[in-house]
């Protein structure tokens, strides 16, 4: 077989991966599933482009090592001991230095304009229509709306039975959690009360440390509605995989009829965290 056909045959067979691969990306919700390959549908513009970044980089490395595979292969069999008897007396060769330099550069510029642009986008905050905070604790949030009286309340983990029962993923469900209205820039402020936390939601491509005595801020922009799941990305002691995240993206309407709730629902409330998290932590053991 020559090398143009094991070339062809294997670009083939990268395309169906791809393909095969790409298709849990567009699974329709909004969690991973077993075996899954590819990322979760994107539900913001920054994950979109998180996704294309990944995509193209990774069809780049193959490309790159490819070419580096097949030029060794084509070295190997052209000028082993036997086709070349007499060995060449060459040292070097000047375009063949600049190019296997300047190649590289460029490739790497290439890769650096959409990095900078993903960077740009994560760092600087667009002015937000409302505000979250987010308190990591262990191992459940607080969340605090400091836009609507400063009302608050905690999310701690459902057990496998009342996540079923709700229709939540193992794990991933929780008895409170946030809401936020659709196509609205939220601006999220992120910190801990006892050790480092990481509030991630795939979906959004958001991943931000909660640090004690510190406030991270990062913001999304939820293009459709729907219940969004994601976890603690920090390993922050025993139980940090229980510690999962909602996020209920609604219309404005109905975030306003929820916050009108809320607001009298949590105003004034006093928790006992400790205390709610010990009676329940055995229960997902």
């Amino acid at each position: 077989m020559s090398l143009n056909k094991i070339f062809n045959a294997v670009t083939a067979s990268l395309v169906t991966f791809f393909i095969s691969g790409s298709s849990a990306l567009a699974n329709g919700r909004n969690y991973a599933e077993p075996d899954q390959l590819g990322f979760m549908e994107p539900a913001t513009q920054v994950m979109r482009d998180i996704v294309s970044f990944h995509d193209g980089l990774l069809i780049m490395c193959i490309l790159v090592t490819l070419f580096v595979m097949f030029l060794m292969i084509y070295i190997f069999i052209k000028f082993n001991a036997k086709a070349n008897p007499t060995p060449s007396s060459t040292t070097h060769h000047t375009g063949l230095e600049i190019a296997w330099t300047t190649v590289p550069i460029l490739i790497l510029l290439i890769i650096a304009i959409p990095s900078f642009k993903l960077l740009y986008l994560e760092d600087v905050i667009p002015e937000a229509d409302l505000t979250v905070k987010a308190i990591g604790n262990q191992w459940y949030w607080t969340y605090e709306y400091p836009d609507h009286d400063d009302f608050s309340f905690d999310a701690i983990i459902l057990t496998d039975e009342e996540a079923a029962a709700a229709g939540h993923p193992r794990l991933l469900g929780t008895d409170t959690h946030i809401v936020v209205p659709v196509n609205k820039t939220v601006r999220l402020i992120v910190t801990a009360s006892d050790v480092i936390h990481s509030w991630a939601m795939p979906a959004f491509g958001v991943k931000i440390d909660a640090v004690p005595g510190k406030l991270n801020e990062t913001w999304f922009n939820v293009e459709r509605e729907g219940m969004y799941y994601g976890q603690c990305s920090e390993l922050c002691g025993k139980d940090h995989g229980f510690m999962p995240i909602m996020v209920e993206v609604v219309s404005q309407a109905k975030y306003d009829a929820w916050i009108e709730v809320s607001r009298e629902e949590y105003a004034g409330i006093e928790k006992d965290n400790l205390t709610r998290v010990a009676s329940m932590l055995p229960a997902q053991q």
